[in-house]
Formats: structure tokens, sequence, C-alpha cells
């Protein structure tokens, strides 16, 4: 029998969901020194591409304000602009690097939509080949990812 491990997954399904005092692990991720750490791609002005740490295909990327908003009328005109710039260019960047054949790029706003951090907007660009769905997400309720996030990271840094 075949087995498919994905250990990191288990760091998401055991961390605390809205507990009190939450700590908005965007509004700081932004303040370390260690981009390769964290998983930072690209800082721009008023936002930062980042990795998904629990991405949906390899090369899921969000780009966040540095300023925590909850939604886009938050943001002022610079911040905005910003953004789309940073979401463009977070695009080229998987482009380059992966070569897929197609884009999910958008906002969850509130928890109802899917939001796993409502209080903070983040754009999530995810790349998508043809047949990289199968049997696994629908029966399994698992995704597999064929590639580290370590891996990914140096991957796409070498097409920032």
């Amino acid at each position: 029998m075949d087995r498919l491990h994905s250990y990191w997954r288990m760091e998401y399904v055991k961390a605390p969901k809205k507990a009190e005092g939450y700590d908005n692990l965007f509004s700081n991720l932004h303040q370390t020194d260690n981009d390769k750490d964290a998983l930072i791609l690209l800082r721009s002005s008023s936002n930062y591409l980042v990795l998904n740490k629990f991405p949906y295909n390899p090369g899921h990327l969000l780009a966040v304000p540095y300023r925590e908003v909850a939604d886009l009328e938050d943001l002022s005109e610079e911040e905005s602009s910003d953004l789309m710039a940073t979401i463009t260019k977070g695009k080229q960047i998987v482009q380059r690097a992966f070569q897929p054949d197609g884009f999910n790029i958008g906002f969850n706003f509130g928890q109802a939509a899917g939001a796993g951090i409502p209080r903070h907007l983040h754009c999530h660009i995810v790349p998508r080949w043809e047949g990289d769905t199968n049997f696994m997400p629908v029966i399994g309720q698992t995704r597999v990812l064929p590639q580290a996030l370590e891996e990914t990271w140096e991957i796409l840094k070498k097409h920032c």
C-alpha cells in the first residue's frame, strides 16, 4: 500500500483558531531580518509577497499590506496601487519560475467567505495546472504537494 505524508499540515490543523488575544502573524511577519525563514520573496513600499505556509499548490503566494486593514476601502490610494503592482509582480514571478497553465487570484473578505485572518486582508496568487485536481482533495480531503516550501522559495527567489 502506498502512503502519502504531509507532515507540515499538522501544524495548521493543530493551530489555535480565534484564540483570545489573537496575534496577527501578517502584522509582525515582515519585521523579520531573515526573509528566507519568513518565506518573504519581495518587499515593496506598502506590501510584501510571502509564500503561503499552507499552500493549495506549489508557488502559492500571498500579497499582504504591511498595515493591518480588513477591507480594500481601508487602504490608502498609494497602498492600493502598490498592492495591485505587488500582485502583478507575484504572478510574473510564479509564471517565470513554474510556467503554470493558469492562476486563481483573489481575496476572501470575512470569516464567512473563508478568510483565515479576516482582520488583515491578503490576496492569494495560486498557480494552476491542467489536471492539478484529483481524487485526493475530493475524497481524501488531503492535498499532496510535490515540493517543500524552502525549495519553492529558492526557485521563486531566482525570478524576483
